[in-house]
């Protein structure tokens, strides 16, 4: 008896790890096939796309200016991947981490400049903290409407994206508009700026505190009873609620750690990038373009590692390709979307594979029953 619960744990275990090892060759499927479909556009247009895509190549990696940009366009990919991919994993469909990212931008912004005689090593964490705090409390709203009322998490967090976008426009124009004639804040301390480690490229320290947030994430889904309860809800609320886990509680809680995911990242693109907050009149993309990059990573933080640096480097490389091979860079949005398209086909492929197994069976205990009444 032991031997067989022995084996058949093995069997999980080998089974498990087969289908994780299948998600990364799709996902790296979708990439070749998505670039295979870029090039067929860019020979459509004329144009050679061997060229392009050593053009995408040399911007990120062919300099150490390249490289320090390309880890400035990968790093806030990290965090709203993160954001969405946890919230995802816990079943809720946050659509907000742009809002998230725009309030964390501001609340880190005000932190910078507004608290006034701190050392640096108080100052860059508190600031950080503030971001991630207002990100976590504007996606706890949308959290506690779903909790409370079920209010569908997906309207709310897109309606929120926009409430971010006009509250901090009013606030940049008015109360907390900076000594400019353009509508930002005033500059961030010295003591609040995050250190630049490739001089003279504005890539901060701000990336490793992405790789440090993945880590977390992964520990706190897969090594905690925190992330135990979230996913079983993501996964069965009612069967998680019959268990006696919390659902409500849970669904807030893990709206505010997407949002303060989100919003951590729009602190580091203050205090990293830009130094101040500008008036976001007109999304950054960054909120939404988490979306494709955690469905590319498979919603697992290594996976949104990789996927944000894929769309990092393309976001990087567009404008150097439009430069140097002549391709319009609009070309990088068609790459995108179809490495989404191709890994929504392949969801929805095997979805129905599936059903399609489950029919077969079906079929075949039918014809079974049918055997043996006969043969009765």
């Amino acid at each position: 008896g032991g031997g067989g619960a022995a084996s058949m744990t093995l069997g999980e275990v080998q089974t498990a790890t087969a289908r994780r090892w299948e998600r990364v060759w799709i996902s790296l499927m979708a990439v070749l096939l998505a670039l295979l479909v870029g090039a067929i556009v860019i020979l459509w247009a004329g144009r050679n796309p061997l060229l392009a895509y050593y053009a995408l190549w040399n911007a990120s990696f062919g300099s150490w200016r390249g490289f320090g940009e390309a880890l400035v366009s990968i790093t806030p990919l990290i965090f709203t991947g993160l954001s969405v991919a946890f919230a995802f994993r816990t079943g809720l469909f946050n659509i907000g981490a742009e809002g998230q990212l725009i309030m964390g931008q501001m609340g880190a912004a005000v932190a910078g400049y507004a608290l006034t005689g701190l050392p640096a090593i108080i100052h860059v964490p508190l600031a950080l903290i503030i971001g991630a705090l207002v990100g976590a409390i504007w996606a706890g709203i949308p959290g506690f409407l779903k909790a409370r009322l079920g209010a569908h998490e997906v309207i709310n967090t897109i309606m929120m994206n926009y409430i971010a976008l006009y509250f901090t426009h009013y606030l940049v124009v008015g109360p907390l508009k900076g000594h400019s004639y353009l509508p930002v804040t005033k500059q961030v301390l010295d003591s609040a700026k995050l250190w630049r480690f490739i001089p003279p490229t504005r890539a901060n320290i701000g990336f490793f505190v992405a790789l440090l947030m993945a880590a977390v994430i992964y520990f706190i889904l897969w090594r905690t009873t925190l992330g135990y309860e979230c996913r079983a809800v993501g996964l069965n609320a009612d069967a998680a609620e019959y268990a006696g886990i919390n659902v409500s509680r849970n669904l807030v809680f893990s709206m505010m750690i997407s949002g303060a995911l989100a919003g951590m990242g729009g602190a580091v693109q203050v205090l990293g990038v830009q130094h101040r907050f500008y008036d976001l009149f007109g999304f950054t993309g960054y909120g939404f373009d988490g979306i494709a990059v955690a469905l590319l990573g498979n919603n697992h933080p290594l996976g949104v590692i990789a996927g944000a640096s894929l769309f990092g480097i393309l976001a990087r490389g567009s404008q150097n390709m439009q430069s140097m091979a002549q391709v319009p860079k609009e070309v990088i949005g068609i790459v995108q979307a179809a490495v989404v398209l191709f890994i929504t086909a392949d969801y929805l492929m095997r979805k129905l594979l599936h059903w399609r197994q489950r029919a077969g069976r079906q079929t075949a205990d039918a014809m079974g029953k049918s055997v043996g009444r006969d043969g009765k």
